[in-house]
């Protein structure tokens, strides 16, 4: 007798129950049955497998062995029918779409846009603080798709073979202050102008904390810097307890102003990452049209590109939608080993 998978799995349930009658029952066999497999296996292999007592069954010397070798081989095959039946339910349903992003105001437009799609694409979204762990979760294939960003001065790891699209090559962060704040009524805000207003920021979001100590330390500034979630960050600058580093597409309060930082101190850049440049092209269209629609809503950040005077930024304002974008943002590819982009 040769064998087989069935035969470890067999072996495996009576090691794991302690029982030929629990392993029988596990397996939806009749005991008699599986106690004839049983006898079969050990003569097969040339050497009795269990002791079988009153008190159930324990693997012998032999059988610890055995075992040993045939639980990662009974795993491997159950991995391979999971993976398989996996990708069997991934090719039958093309319209399935799994999502990561760090948090973005061009999440709700691009999702509506592609369940919009003809045909409708059903995205689902994970979203997390932390841009290196998306990009962990792409290369395990987790994910088809991670909308992040990189702060300026802390470069992400970005795993070796992703395809990585810029969407932003660099977006300006601006400042979140009390509407009463005396900077609050500049156009753009200096960094002096904060000198005595404790900051909070989120050190768990891949690069920030660093990335702001470095622009105050620049600036001759050693403000307090407390570490806080950026929702209580926003609740918490509005009653001007602190000052909080925002993306310039946030949406206006009448409690808080969102303005620009004198210089553009503090910017990221936006991207979107894939395993193939096909599952790229997926997603980027629609993301690159919500990042505009979002911009195009945000005051701060519409009078921002106002004043850079591109003849872009006139377009991304005007009429254009996803064409005046692309003409702001044209998209560019990084190269990562295994990934050539052009």
């Amino acid at each position: 007798m040769e064998l087989e998978v069935r035969h470890l799995r067999a072996l495996c349930a009576i090691a794991d129950t302690g029982s030929l009658h629990k392993a029988a029952r596990e397996l939806g066999v009749a005991q008699p049955s599986l106690s004839t497999q049983l006898r079969r296996i050990e003569q097969a292999l040339g050497g009795q497998l269990f002791v079988r007592a009153l008190t159930g069954c324990r693997p012998t010397p032999l059988g610890h062995a055995v075992l040993s070798r045939a639980r990662p081989l009974v795993a491997e095959f159950a991995a391979i029918v999971t993976e398989t039946r996996a990708a069997v339910a991934r090719a039958a349903d093309e319209r399935r779409l799994r999502i990561g992003a760090t948090a973005s105001r061009a999440l709700p437009g691009w999702l509506r846009r592609l369940r919009a799609r003809v045909p409708r694409t059903e995205p689902s979204i994970r979203m997390d603080v932390s841009a290196n762990s998306l990009l962990r979760m792409v290369a395990g294939g987790w994910l088809e798709l991670a909308f992040v960003h990189e702060v300026e001065g802390s470069p992400l790891c970005i795993p070796s073979g992703l395809c990585i699209r810029v969407l932003v090559e660099r977006e300006p962060q601006f400042v979140t202050l009390a509407a009463d704040h005396p900077a609050a009524e500049r156009r753009e805000v200096r960094l002096a102008d904060l000198a005595d207003d404790h900051w909070m920021v989120d050190s768990t979001v891949d690069g920030e904390w660093d990335g702001l100590c470095r622009v105050l330390r620049e600036a001759g500034l050693e403000p307090d810097m407390l570490h806080g979630d950026y929702l209580t960050a926003y609740s918490l600058a509005a009653t001007g307890e602190v000052v909080t580093v925002s993306q310039p597409t946030a949406r206006p309060r009448s409690d808080v102003a969102v303005r620009p930082l004198q210089g553009d101190p503090i910017g990221v850049r936006l991207l979107l990452a894939a395993r193939t440049e096909a599952e790229l092209d997926n997603g980027y269209d629609e993301l690159k049209e919500a990042y505009w629609e979002a911009a195009r809503q945000a005051p701060a950040y519409r009078e921002w590109l106002r004043r850079s005077g591109t003849a872009e930024a006139a377009r991304v304002l005007g009429e254009g939608g996803a064409d005046a974008a692309h003409e702001v943002a044209p998209e560019r590819a990084l190269t990562t080993d295994g990934c050539q982009q052009g």
